[in-house]
């Protein structure tokens, strides 16, 4: 299967677990193990034991030293994991002006390109180049971000993402206020008659990944949790199936 079925084959399942009664939503959630947190000096093994995990996407943070304090991996190191990986290529931006960079994500391999509200003066009209480009569209917020920002928008997004620690670094701590976002940010999508999935990033363990789940989060990326443990594979697995 190739990755364009691989990406309307994820979608629709998506699509799926919206329309499940709520009390059976949690059954199934998407797992992104974060690529920030890999062994970069063996990054195609890294990327081989997701390929063959039960993740289901590969979760990408693009980092400028300006949005926030690190730098992690541009556009060549993006297309070499592409070339390897067999699951959705999931990419978040955090980086200034991101309507520069639109078109060549694309051609690096991204399935999803999610921008940041705080980074995008034109919210509409980056996630409709997004879009215009053949990807799927996301947005995300950081902690102190409200979701009421995303009224105007909510119904033009594939994906929102949730910053449940601050942007920039591995390994924080978890904020638990995210529960809260989650439920604000479900009422609004319901709502509005949204199609969006919610994503969160930071802090995601297995010890709080069904409270996600039922809060209703449908994407969870992890990133310390599995590529420092000492079993990824079966880490995944576990996350996968928390619950």
């Amino acid at each position: 299967m190739n990755k364009l079925n691989l990406l309307f084959s994820t979608f629709h399942n998506q699509l799926f677990i919206l329309l499940l009664p709520k009390t059976t939503r949690s059954m199934s959630h998407i797992i992104a193990p974060s690529i920030l947190a890999a062994d970069f000096a063996n990054l195609k093994k890294e990327i081989e034991m997701v390929n063959n995990s039960e993740a289901d996407w590969f979760h990408i943070d693009v980092m400028d030293g300006v949005f926030v304090p690190n730098i992690s991996f541009g556009m060549p190191v993006i297309s070499a994991i592409s070339k390897h990986a067999k699951k959705t290529m999931d990419v978040h931006l955090m980086i200034v002006d991101p309507d520069r960079f639109i078109g060549d994500f694309k051609k690096a391999g991204a399935d999803i390109l999610t921008v940041h509200y705080e980074a995008c003066k034109h919210l509409h009209r980056t996630i409709q180049a997004i879009k215009a480009e053949g990807m799927q569209a996301g947005v995300s917020l950081n902690p102190h971000t409200p979701v009421a920002v995303l009224e105007d928008i909510i119904n033009d997004v594939d994906l929102v993402l949730i910053m449940s620690v601050n942007p920039g670094f591995g390994g924080q701590s978890f904020i638990e206020n995210t529960y809260k976002k989650i439920g604000q940010l479900k009422d609004l999508i319901e709502k509005s008659d949204s199609k969006a999935i919610i994503e969160i990033d930071g802090g995601v363990n297995d010890k709080n990944i069904q409270k996600l789940v039922e809060a209703g989060a449908t994407a969870l990326v992890a990133g310390s949790f599995v590529f420092k443990s000492q079993n990824p594979k079966e880490t995944i697995h576990n996350l996968k199936h928390a619950f």
